[in-house]
């Protein structure tokens, strides 16, 4: 007999029949025998197993979200300091070992150092300047959110050689006098077309002796620094982070 020609209630009397002879097998086993399992009568929906995927993907993504909320200054008076930062979209902090080693290209003592980091987000890169003895420190944020967490740190290490400015990078910089800073950091968002008038900018601020560190989607090379007077000093990539140190040509020649 085929179940999928009978009506409901042909099923319904044919499912109370099984259940009978089961009762019956029972008892013929004994009152110490289990009984086998019901027969399911309904297919078990399979929305579960998406449902545990989706779980163990929450947890990822929250763990994710916990690492980029965090932090942690590398060397100087504040070392091993974990810094809350705020989440927010497109925040990309400067990964620690890729801030170690261009803080090993800048020196470790920047003692009496200007610096500017012109789109601060997190503020690590300015905070790291900071912590190894900057005499000056000018973090420029557009962000009003990014602005309360880096008062907020500002306070917390009494970081009184830090000063936050809201507004535009690229305006701060091209304001500032002419050969005004030694350091430069400029890390603007990837997807932002403003690479070439903030490193232009940054240029035009800094000293005879001075550097730039950039971070780009892409590496920048001295054919495209030429225009801009500036020669690339090292390089170096960390997965989708190109990150550069520049300098005045003036300084490379002969």
């Amino acid at each position: 007999m085929k179940i999928a020609n009978l009506n409901p209630q042909e099923v319904a009397r044919l499912m109370d029949q099984l259940a009978r002879s089961a009762d019956k097998a029972d008892k013929k086993r004994g009152a110490g025998s289990r009984r086998a399992p019901p027969i399911v009568t309904e297919v078990a929906p399979i929305a579960k197993p998406a449902a545990k995927a989706a779980k163990k993907t929450t947890a990822a993504d929250a763990s994710l979200v916990k690492a980029a909320g965090e932090v942690r200054i590398i060397g100087g008076q504040w070392k091993r300091t974990k810094l809350a930062v705020a989440k927010h979209p497109g925040l990309r902090p400067t990964p620690d070992r890729v801030r170690e080693t261009v803080f090993n290209w800048l020196g470790q003592d920047m003692t009496g150092l200007r610096c500017v980091d012109a789109f601060a987000g997190t503020g690590a890169l300015g905070l790291e300047a900071a912590s190894r003895g900057a005499a000056d420190v000018l973090l420029v944020e557009s962000e009003a959110k990014l602005i309360a967490q880096l008062s907020n740190l500002k306070t917390k290490l009494k970081a009184d050689t830090v000063r936050i400015q809201r507004g535009d990078g690229i305006a701060v910089l091209q304001a500032l006098p002419r050969g005004s800073v030694d350091v430069v950091f400029i890390d603007p968002p990837f997807e932002a077309p403003i690479y070439d008038k903030a490193i232009a900018a940054a240029a035009q601020a800094l000293s005879a002796q001075g550097a730039i560190y950039l971070e780009a989607p892409k590496t920048w090379t001295n054919d495209d620094l030429a225009a801009l007077g500036l020669h690339l000093v090292r390089s170096g990539k960390a997965g989708m982070v190109h990150y550069h140190l520049l300098s005045h040509v003036l300084n490379h020649v002969g």
